[in-house]
């Protein structure tokens, strides 16, 4: 089976149109991004549940000048799609990386309308950098940062991510590629973080052994969900919770998010 070619990944989506619908190969104007994000935000609340900006009878917000910045790592973010209807409705610094020039040019475009970014609650960097090449330990340098918006983001401190974000890129990467990755992102986090991974799933190969698709269009890897469970164990990562994607189309590959430690 072939291993994802970065070049090759890269020209495919150089050539795709910039835009929510070109990033979801056709789907960005049916009901799959509000169903996925709807899905997103609830699994970050149900998992961290301080994120929640409203106040219950179970449990006051934190109001005081005390309450932590939310920071969030967002890698192959394509469009900024899942920093804008995701993370930052519940979080406060979001740490973009996309490789992408035109995809990420989009991103800043778009980010004056994000929640918060105009008004300067929330911060924006954006880092254009293919997985293969970034390391989320590694304090950001200045040379690196392609962008920003609204609020400053200080980067002094390293290993601060309250949750990393992994959405539909990780099969640009192989294996082994992915479990160096997996395992520096744990080491980023802070001491409750959570690394979230929402990827499609193919079936099983006989006797439900791990199974991985190679698709030679963009050259990347589809994995089933054994393959996955090997992975997160080879890079030292927990399960915590898993959940299969409710309401997209028929016709699509099983989506699975993974919440991992």
């Amino acid at each position: 089976m072939a291993n994802p070619n970065l070049q090759a990944g890269l020209e495919y989506w150089e050539n795709q149109e910039a835009t929510v619908d070109g990033v979801l190969g056709g789907y960005g104007t049916g009901s799959l991004p509000r169903v996925d994000a709807l899905s997103s935000r609830l699994l970050l609340l149900k998992m961290l549940p301080n994120l929640s900006t409203i106040d219950s009878p179970l449990r006051r917000l934190n109001t005081s000048s005390e309450r932590p910045r939310f920071r969030a790592l967002d890698v192959g973010a394509g469009v900024g799609r899942v920093t804008d209807t995701v993370l930052l409705q519940l979080m406060d610094e979001v740490i973009v990386v996309e490789p992408v020039e035109p995809l990420i040019k989009q991103a800043v475009a778009g980010s004056v309308n994000w929640k918060g970014v105009q008004s300067l609650q929330k911060g924006v960097i954006f880092v254009k950098k293919p997985l293969q090449k970034f390391n989320p330990v590694d304090t950001i340098a200045e040379e690196d940062i392609f962008a920003r918006a609204g609020a400053p983001v200080d980067l002094s401190s390293p290993s601060s991510f309250h949750v990393v974000w992994c959405q539909w890129c990780l099969g640009h990467l192989s294996d082994k590629q992915l479990v160096k990755f997996l395992k520096q992102a744990k080491q980023a986090l802070t001491a409750d973080g959570l690394i979230i991974v929402k990827e499609n799933i193919c079936e099983p190969a006989k006797q439900g052994e791990p199974e991985s698709v190679y698709d030679p269009d963009d050259s990347s890897l589809t994995r089933s969900h054994r393959t996955w469970i090997r992975v997160f164990e080879e890079a030292g990562l927990k399960v915590l919770k898993q959940e299969i994607q409710k309401g997209f189309p028929r016709e699509l590959y099983e989506v699975r998010a993974y919440v991992l430690s």
